[in-house]
């Protein structure tokens, strides 16, 4: 009786080994599976993130690979390993679509402004001052105007496209640009104003002394009258 527990304790402690011993090839293929899907968009929009997620991958094959070469294999820490990658594989998945989403919503608001801008600068442009010495100025400004028109239609290809940092930085170089050219015109514009108003005050003090001659002028007569 005692040899047929002995026996039978045997084949259960042979068996749990068998178990433990066994490779879980099942499970690397779904975490090999869901490192790949998060590699998609990952790798782009949560990059550090994946890099973390791949080197844990990588950890866990190499543990596969130290049970691999042992007499009595126990795959349970190599088990644990790609759990953990597989789970973070998943949350990387997660969070990189969910920052993709948010960088198409920026592209596409980039791109109204951009458009916005644009168009701003275009009118104030029309309304710079071309006098002497600024005629050349202003053709520079709407010849700079129409190369930012010309470029935002390349915008929207790129987000339909998937390019959405692409977009996003092409379109705010553009409303740069355009704020730029809105900055100066109205700069020559104020300039214009103030050197306006200069010319007035300059001839209200001229006509200053002449009105004030013509008042005193019926005084003085009348002065010299009563003489």
């Amino acid at each position: 009786m005692k040899r047929l527990v002995a026996i039978l304790a045997g084949l259960v402690m042979v068996a749990s080994l068998a178990a433990c011993g066994k490779q879980p090839v099942e499970q690397i293929t779904a975490t090999k599976a869901a490192v790949e899907a998060a590699a998609t968009d990952g790798t782009v929009y949560a990059a550090d993130d994946y890099k973390k997620v791949n080197d844990s991958m990588t950890a866990a094959m190499e543990e596969v690979k130290v049970q691999d070469a042992k007499f009595f294999k126990n795959y349970d820490k190599a088990s644990q390993m790609l759990a953990q990658a597989k789970a973070e594989a998943e949350s990387v998945k997660a969070k990189a679509a969910a920052e993709k989403e948010r960088m198409k919503q920026k592209a596409i608001a980039d791109l109204a402004a951009a458009q916005t801008a644009v168009s701003g600068a275009k009118a104030l442009v029309d309304k710079a001052p071309s006098g002497k010495g600024s005629a050349a100025d202003v053709m520079a400004m709407k010849a700079d105007v129409a190369g930012m028109e010309a470029a935002l239609p390349e915008i929207q290809p790129m987000i339909d496209g998937g390019d959405y940092m692409g977009a996003s930085a092409k379109a705010v170089a553009i409303s740069e640009k355009a704020a730029g050219v809105t900055t100066a015109v109205q700069e020559a514009m104020a300039k214009k104003a103030a050197a306006k108003g200069s010319k007035k005050g300059a001839a209200k003090a001229e006509k200053a002394p002449k009105a004030e001659k013509a008042a005193a002028a019926p005084k003085a007569e009348k002065a010299s009258k009563k003489k």
